[in-house]
């Protein structure tokens, strides 16, 4: 489904280029539950807008089911994110004047599709809301804002998922209770679901862990292949 092939991203800080990734080579299979793990500044970030079709490398190659992404124009690629990938961050970016079914109704009215109050509704009952679907987000506690966040996502029914600090702003059990979910979703859908994170808790419920160093790929296994120490060193560098 994913398929990066040399790509690099480099920015420029007045006069002074930074490559913030390097040459990286990534194969990702659809149904895939992974994470992508680093320090602060390793480059998982970058990877994460490059994945999600929101930056483009600087050179190489990225290809999305099976099309160049490369050759895509602004507006082909934004045809993409909105049918193709669903993104979820630790912020919510829930708007604050919307009710939980009109956060979650707001892609599919970008999409021009029928029946958005019936999929809004389905989407909410998937993640446990749907006693909650007409509060506002200061009516809902964090865990609640970010199931609502879950729905919007799942309600174009991606392809794939893409979650940034997904739990980063919920205690300890309510972020269990959301990791939960998403291996539910990922078992039952096949919804290939990736996690950038520093949480070594959050890459233990996945089945393959990439980890990332200053912009380079330094190992790429099951996550059985890596002892608590080792995740919980990773997680907490960053």
């Amino acid at each position: 489904m994913i398929e990066l092939r040399n790509v690099s991203k480099v920015y420029r800080a007045g006069d002074v280029p930074v490559t913030a990734l390097r040459d990286v080579d990534l194969s990702i299979g659809r149904g895939e539950l992974l994470s992508i793990i680093g320090a602060s500044g390793s480059g998982k970030s970058t990877l994460m807008n490059i994945l999600g079709c929101l930056d483009r490398p600087t050179r190489g190659v990225y290809e999305l089911g099976g099309r160049d992404v490369g050759r895509l124009s602004d507006d082909q690629l934004a045809v993409v994110r909105n049918r193709l990938i669903g993104f979820i961050f630790q912020s919510f970016n829930l708007l604050p004047r919307l009710s939980a079914l009109e956060q979650v109704m707001v892609p599919l009215v970008f999409q021009g599709a029928k029946e958005r109050r019936k999929r809004a509704l389905m989407a909410l009952r998937d993640v446990g809301l749907l006693d909650r679907v007409h509060h506002k987000p200061t009516q809902l506690s964090g865990g609640q804002q970010q199931r609502v966040a879950v729905a919007r996502a799942l309600v174009t029914q991606p392809a794939i998922i893409l979650a940034d600090e997904p739990t980063g702003a919920l205690d300890s059990k309510t972020a269990a209770e959301l990791m939960e979910t998403f291996v539910r979703l990922n078992k039952e859908r096949g919804i290939t679901i990736a996690f950038v994170t520093h949480d070594a808790k959050v890459a233990a419920y996945t089945d393959r862990v990439i980890e990332l160093r200053d912009g380079e790929i330094v190992s790429d296994g099951p996550v059985a292949h890596y002892d608590t120490p080792a995740l919980l060193q990773s997680g907490a560098s960053a």
